[in-house]
C-alpha cells in the first residue's frame, strides 16, 4: 500500500508541466488615488494617475475604462496584487498609470476610481 501511494505521488509530480505556477490573480482596485491629470491631444484624452497600494508586490497598474455618462470618461485604477504566499513589504507604496482614450463630443471631465476614493478632474486643452 505504501509503495502504491509513493508511485501515485511520483506520477502526479511528473504530470505537472515544468515551471507550472499558480494562475495570476485578476486585477483589483488600488488602495487610493492621490492625483489625476487629463489633457486633450489630437482628438484623444491622455489620463495620468498616481496613487498607492497597501503592500509591495503589486504590478502592472493600469486605468481600465468603466461605464460613464455623456459628459464624463470613467476609469478604474487597477493593478495585479501579489501572489498568495509571497513575502511582501507592508505599508503604502506609490503606483502610477496612464492611458489614452478617444475623446467623444460633449466629454469635459475624467473620473478615476480606486478602492477607497475617486477623483474627478476637467480635461485640460
Amino acid at each position: 500500500m505504501r509503495s502504491l501511494c509513493l508511485l501515485l505521488a511520483m506520477i502526479a509530480t511528473l504530470a505537472l508541466p515544468a515551471g507550472a505556477a499558480t494562475p495570476a490573480p485578476p486585477p483589483e482596485l488600488i488602495t487610493h488615488i492621490d492625483s489625476v491629470i487629463a489633457t486633450m491631444d489630437s482628438g484623444n484624452v491622455l489620463i495620468q494617475a498616481r496613487g498607492a497600494v497597501g503592500s509591495g508586490g503589486w504590478r502592472q497598474g493600469r486605468l481600465r475604462p468603466a461605464k460613464g455618462d455623456a459628459n464624463t470618461i470613467v476609469v478604474e485604477f487597477v493593478a495585479l496584487p501579489p501572489t498568495s504566499g509571497r513575502a511582501v513589504i507592508e505599508g503604502l507604496l506609490p503606483i502610477h498609470a496612464a492611458t489614452t482614450l478617444r475623446w467623444r463630443r460633449g466629454v469635459v471631465a475624467v473620473r478615476v476610481i480606486s478602492g477607497s476614493n475617486e477623483i474627478t478632474t476637467e480635461i485640460l486643452k
